[in-house]
């Protein structure tokens, strides 16, 4: 009988230092499960500049189950995932860092819930090496993103995860020129559930998402999930519609009855003023990021443009029918 093939997704961009250790901890924690698994590793090369791609080429001659692609560009950690995604055609994938923040002993809990019938199995996060208000700030995104959407995501759920092959199939349908891909795969799942583990800190090198790059991830989680915003940006300019109210009752009545030693017209004008331009501002730009959304839709456009591969990441068969 064919063993299931599981592909192991890891985006890369600048990990000289962790490829070779990475591949050799998936050996050695995967050693128990070739039995009944066969496993593949396909990497996806965010164009790096470091040679990265040139030691994943000479792991990759050394060893057939070893594939990857090289993005002709740099085209963001999402674009990045969702292009190996769409390579992958095992029966599963689970994503996972190459830095190890990821521990590989937790997949063999992610393939028996994935046993269990769940098409997706979603890492969450215990405990974590950061500062108190970074991790604040990620637990409010958590909740902030849940609020505005259609789809449930699990609270600290991060990229460490496995996806059934019918749920890939699913991302291979979807159009979508600027992807949230944590986001996107839970509202294409059909029973999710979430594995905890403690993330351990980086071995070698520096992450690639200090928190200015973070800001832009947050943007993409918030407007890529809901339409809410939107809706939130005419509720704000309707209250700042009654609080001006109020304001200029406020200025009619102390003009005829209290005292100030403003001159005539001065406070209003500029409250006025500062309110009007506050309320422009957010509206605007939240109604720009969906009209840029909408540009880049329109122009039907690649995703990514996949200059090189190793070992033909798309001939992995699945053992399964699609569905």
């Amino acid at each position: 009988m064919t063993k299931p093939v599981i592909t192991i997704v890891i985006p890369v961009y600048n990990e000289k230092e962790n490829v070779e250790n990475t591949i050799r901890v998936l050996r050695e924690e995967l050693s128990d499960l070739r039995s009944k698994y066969k496993f593949k590793i396909l990497f996806s090369d965010n164009c790096s500049t470091d040679g990265t791609f040139e030691i994943i080429r000479k792991l990759a001659k050394q060893d057939a189950d070893i594939s990857a692609i090289r993005l002709a560009r740099n085209y963001g950690f999402q674009k990045s995932l969702l292009t190996a995604y769409r390579h992958v055609k095992s029966d599963a994938a689970i994503q996972m860092d190459c830095d190890l923040q990821d521990p590989p002993s937790v997949i063999p809990s992610f393939i028996k819930q994935w046993e269990r019938g769940h098409d997706v199995v979603v890492g969450i996060r215990e405990a974590r090496d950061e500062n108190f208000l970074l991790q604040k700030c990620r637990q409010t995104f958590y909740w902030l993103v849940n609020q505005i959407s259609k789809t449930t995501t699990l609270d600290n759920a991060g990229d460490f995860r496995l996806v059934d092959r019918k749920v890939l199939n699913r991302l291979n349908d979807v159009k979508d020129s600027n992807p949230y891909t944590r986001g996107l795969i839970s509202s294409l799942a059909a029973n999710e559930t979430g594995v905890p583990y403690s993330r351990p800190q980086r071995a070698f090198g520096q992450s690639k998402f200090p928190i200015l790059k973070l800001l832009p991830l947050a943007v993409d989680g918030l407007v890529s999930n809901s339409l809410m915003p939107l809706r939130y940006a005419v509720l704000f300019g309707l209250m700042l519609f009654l609080f001006a109210g109020f304001l200029f009752l406020y200025f009619v009545y102390n003009h005829f009855f209290g005292e100030n030693s403003w001159p005539r017209g001065y406070a209003s004008i500029i409250v006025l003023l500062t309110l009007s331009m506050a309320a422009n501002s957010v509206l605007l730009g939240v109604v720009g990021e969906y009209v840029g959304r909408i540009f880049d839709e329109v122009r039907v456009r690649p995703l990514t443009i996949v200059a090189e591969t190793i070992n033909s990441p798309s001939q992995g068969e699945s053992t399964v029918k699609n569905g």
